[in-house]
């Protein structure tokens, strides 16, 4: 079986009540609480540019699966649906034990259930959420960046992020971990691995300043060059603009296209966007109000589907 690093098949849930999570900002300093939009202004900018976000991806041949996110519970961050589940090539479909009670709530069966109504089949379910009654977290592709072709799992260590979780998973998908820390400016832990690191086809998108133990580094630069990935090297400033978020995916015409936010394209310099240009087309989408708010960006927003398909 070939195994694909890249997909045209994207889920994304379209947010009902999208809003400043207190309990998420616990450990995310990504998430800013700026005070100028009024509740109701910062749900209906959310809407509108996941909307036009989802329309871009379309308009580029990306076959995107939009849910509905429900009325009630509300559900902030439901935006982010990557973070607690994965649908994986030989049909396991995993579902995440999440830091925050109330991204919880987003583990629905009407999500996933949109997906396998599209014809996509999913033969096994791993259910790794009882571990929140023992704080143990893992929140999906926020947490672990998967290197299919090779089954490896990068994960930077954070109070989201468990190593003995991570150990599991990879036991019952066949991927080996690759385990490291990375920390921000001021010296806290990344809250999750997808907002410093973007693994393509042929390279990586990685804020290598992020990473201070050097042993850890010369690890990640060995796997890398083992794996034949170009590494396009980001700053700390970078990251912070979402310049590590990002998420390369196929359109119906099997063109590879790297997606990320207006925010993180501009925040690349001229050089980084030319390296990125040989590997990969580029599109972006201005999500400010969600990346602000939410503390997540582009990639945040799309749970990839790589379930095999009826024929």
């Amino acid at each position: 079986m070939i195994r694909h690093q890249t997909t045209a098949h994207i889920l994304m849930v379209r947010p009902a009540h999208f809003a400043f999570n207190e309990e998420t900002a616990a450990n995310n300093a990504f998430q800013s609480r700026d005070g100028k939009l009024t509740a109701e202004e910062m749900r209906s900018k959310a809407i509108q540019e996941f909307d036009e976000f989802v329309a871009k991806l379309r308009e580029a041949g990306v076959h995107v699966l939009v849910a509905d996110d429900s009325e009630a519970p509300v559900k902030p961050d439901a935006v982010f649906p990557n973070n607690w589940v994965t649908f994986h090539q030989e049909g396991t479909l995993v579902t995440y034990p999440m830091f925050a009670p109330t991204r919880r709530l987003e583990r629905r069966n009407a999500v996933i259930d949109k997906v396998l109504q599209e014809g996509f089949l999913a033969y096994k379910r791993l259910h790794f959420e009882d571990n929140e009654g023992k704080e143990r977290f893992l929140e999906g592709t926020g947490s672990i960046i998967f290197d299919h072709r090779h089954r490896l799992a990068y994960a930077c260590l954070s109070p989201r992020t468990d190593a003995e979780l991570l150990d599991e998973l990879c036991h019952a998908l066949g991927y080996h971990a690759v385990v490291f820390h990375s920390t921000d400016a001021d010296g806290k832990a990344v809250y999750h691995t997808n907002v410093m690191m973007a693994l393509g086809e042929t390279f990586v998108v990685i804020c290598l300043d992020s990473v201070r133990d050097a042993a850890e580094r010369s690890m990640l630069e060995t796997h890398f060059r083992d794996t034949g990935k170009e590494i396009v090297a980001i700053s700390l400033a970078q990251m912070n603009a979402f310049a590590g978020n990002m998420l390369q995916v196929r359109n119906t015409d099997d063109e590879t296209i790297l997606v990320m936010s207006a925010t993180a394209y501009h925040a690349l310099t001229p050089e980084q966007i030319a390296v990125l240009n040989k590997h990969t087309r580029l599109l972006y989408a201005d999500i400010n109000t969600i990346e602000t708010y939410g503390g997540g960006s582009a990639r945040c927003m799309m749970a990839e589907v790589f379930l095999p398909k009826e024929d």
